[in-house]
Order: structure tokens, then sequence, then C-alpha cells
């Protein structure tokens, strides 16, 4: 039987003093209680995050190197932190993308991991585990998933296919926002779904449309301020450009017809009229970028492109999620059908559902306003968050592990810095068991 060199030490350690470790720092400030404890947590990768150090391992149980192991008790803290993915290699590929005109966007949540500081806390005694707490993700699904993961690696009925998706899955868990929120919702973007969850619990849960693959929802999180009701949709520049110029073009009055109006220089419907035939459209071409000095709003109505509803959570990519008239998208499988935004099955289920529990306006004021066909505000008294995720393995509150297709292509450019078939625990054959000696 191999014993390595640190297991010596605490084994000699042991039997001296009547059995008791001493707790005295060595010269890296490391206690021997410190060291034991951190050798159980890596030999077993609680929290999966030993990654590529396996090596390491090896060589800090063969050497008793107290650096060695400061070094990869760091290495662990920072792969628990912001995951065991190819940030350089997926940054190269979003780019890739967009050279190709791919509109991608995937917010990374990267912390900062102290090396001092977790040192500092080595010499000052404290718990392996307590050092770590900071770096273990809040995320539910990380825990979930790492839960899944975990019974997965010994069960050989499992493909290695399956497993490479639930651990990437794992590691995408901690390059999200930390801290979710008590009460938030959770747009999956290749299951298309949308949870409202409040203390861990799905109080509603539908289906969803998200954006054409060339026209990506992008992965972010931000705070839910207002709820817009009997919305006017204002056309960005780029839609503008890439779909409906040269549809005026050809017929200035398809303007008109769709119940929209063309302003100068302003979505304000009070702003000057402009007549669509005046306007000289060749010079913005459908391949070009940069502001139109012309804006195109559809107006409040029974056949506005946002439906009766938008619910609105501030951010750079101007997106949101809406009603939508095309309700018959619904019945597909793949629903990437919009230019980014989220279009919502049950946009009413929502909407009733914020005003009753994150608004101080009753049900029957909002539904005067949504029946007038006015545009009205409804804005939060309580903090809800809004966040979309690219999860293709998920884990329902019953437990079962939902897999879902690629949609985005994130399965192939955010790769693995390790192999997942090498952590693998398959229990060995019978004819497989090695001999004793």
């Amino acid at each position: 039987m191999k014993i390595t060199v640190l297991a010596m030490v605490l084994i000699g350690l042991m039997m001296s003093g009547c059995g008791k470790l001493p707790v005295g720092p060595d010269e890296e400030g490391w206690r021997s209680v410190q060291k034991r404890e951190l050798l159980t947590i890596l030999k077993e990768d609680r929290y999966a995050s030993l990654c590529n150090d396996g090596t390491l391992l090896e060589r800090v149980e063969e050497s008793g190197d107290s650096k060695l192991m400061t070094k990869l008790l760091v290495n662990y803290a920072n792969h628990l932190a912001n995951g065991c993915i190819d940030i350089a290699h997926f940054k190269a590929s979003q780019r890739a993308k967009r050279r190709k005109k791919i509109e991608t966007s995937y917010d990374l949540n990267i912390e900062k991991v102290s090396a001092e500081e977790i040192h500092n806390k080595i010499k000052a005694g404290e718990s392996i585990d307590a050092i770590l707490k900071p770096y273990v993700p809040k995320v539910p699904q990380y825990l979930q998933l790492l839960k899944r993961y975990k019974a997965m690696q010994s069960d050989a009925n499992i493909s290695l296919r399956i497993l490479k998706k639930v651990r990437l899955n794992l590691e995408r868990t901690k390059l999200m926002k930390s801290d979710l929120g008590k009460d938030y919702v959770l747009i999956n973007i290749p299951e298309f779904m949308v949870r409202l969850i409040e203390d861990n619990a799905t109080v509603l849960k539908f289906r969803v449309i998200v954006g054409k693959t060339n026209m990506q929802t992008p992965i972010f999180s931000e705070r839910m301020r207002y709820v817009e009701i009997n919305p006017q949709w204002n056309v960005p520049d780029s839609i503008m450009r890439k779909s409906y110029i040269s549809r005026i073009q050809a017929n200035p009055a398809w303007v008109k017809a769709k119940g929209m109006e063309l302003h100068k220089a302003s979505y304000d419907l009070r702003s000057p009229k402009v007549d669509p035939a005046s306007v000289d459209w060749s010079k913005y071409p459908k391949d070009g970028k940069g502001y139109i000095p012309y804006k195109l709003v559809q107006v409040p109505s029974l056949r506005n492109g946002l439906g009766r509803v938008k619910f609105i959570f501030p951010n750079k990519h101007a997106v949101y999620m809406h009603d939508t008239q095309a309700k018959s998208l619904f019945k597909r499988k793949t629903r990437c059908f919009s230019h980014g935004c989220i279009r919502l099955g049950k946009p009413v289920d929502l909407l009733n559902y914020i005003t009753t529990h994150y608004s101080k306006y009753s049900t029957q004021t909002v539904k005067k306003w949504y029946d007038s066909l006015k545009t009205s505000h409804l804005v939060l008294n309580r903090k809800l968050w809004v966040h979309t995720v690219y999860l293709t393995a998920y884990v329902e509150e019953s437990g079962e592990v939902k897999l879902f297709h690629d949609v985005y292509g994130f399965d192939d450019s955010q790769r693995l810095i390790f192999d997942v078939e090498k952590e693998r625990h398959l229990p060995l054959k019978k004819e497989e068991k090695p001999q004793e000696d």
C-alpha cells in the first residue's frame, strides 16, 4: 500500500502526544488539522472544483509541501468562484461570431480571488470550509447540479456525453450572478421557459420565445423596474435597417397598414410626423450602421407587435419581456424567432401576479388600464430580478435532470479546462478488481 510523505507526517504527529495533533502552525502558517481538512475536501472534490489540478494534488500528497498546498487551495477557490471553462477561448469564439454578423452577448461574473487574503486566513487558523465558503455559488442550480453530477459519476448507465453536459452547466452556474435575489424571474434560453421563483419555489412557469440564432437573446441580469401596459413599439435602428427599410421603399403605405407612424428624430408620438415616401431611404443601407434620423413607432393597439404589455428591466441591450401577436409560435418545440427580446406565452398571468405581489395597485385598477388601450406604467415597489441564463441541463424541483438542445452553440464554445472522463468513478467489474498481494 502506497503511503505519501504527507500521510506519514500526519500519522507520526497523531501518534505523538497521546494521539493528538499539535495545533502549532508550520512556517507557511498551516496547522495539521487544516491540512487534513483540505486533503479530505480535495480527495472527494466536495465542490467539484479540482478541475485541472489533479497533478498538483498528487505532488502535495507526495511532498507535503505547504507552499504547494497554499497554491492548491487558492486554485480551488478560484475554480469554485469562477468555474473551469476556458474563458479566453470562449471570448475569442464570441468575437468570431460577431465578425460573422451574429449578435451575441454573454455576461461573465468573474469574482476576484485574493491569494494573500486566503493565506492570511490560513495563518489565522480558519477552517478550510470557512475559507472556501465565500466562493461557494449561492445559485440554487449549482447545488442541484452538483448533487446530480456526483451521483452520475459512479453510474455506468450514464453516458460520457451526458456527464460532460451536466458538468459544463455546473460550471456555468459558477459564472452566473452570485446572488440571484430572494425573488427573481429566470429565463432559460435553451429550454424556452420562464419561471418566477420565490424562496426557491417556482410560483409561475410558462413558455417563451427567444432570439433567433443570429440575433441571440443576451445572457445577463437586471432588476425589473416597471411594466408598460398597452405599449408603443419603438423600432430600433438596427431592426429598421435589417427588416423594415426595404419594405418601406417597396411600399410606403406599408407603414400605416401596420399601425405605425414615422417621426422626425424622436419616438415621442407628439413629435412631427414624416411621410415615409418623402425619405431617401438609400442613405440607410441594410448592411450599414449608425443613427437614423427617422423613428418608426407602432402605436398602442390590439395589433401592436409587442401585444398589450411589456416588462421593463433597463439594460444596455434594450431587451425586455413582452406579449406578442404570434401566439401560434408557442406550439413549436424550438422557439428562436425574436430579434432578441423575450416573448411571453402567458403575459397576463405574469402581469396579474406582479400587480398583486410587487405593486401597490389592485388588479381591478390595472385591468381598467389594460382595457383602455392607453399606455400606462405599473411601477414595482418590491425587488424582482430578471436573469436570462443558458442552461442546457436543468434540475427540476422534483430532482429530475432535464437536458436541452444547444440552440446558440455555447456547449461547443465553452470548453472545460479538464477531462471529465478522468474524474469519473465507475465501480470496477468483478473481473477488473485488483488482486490482493
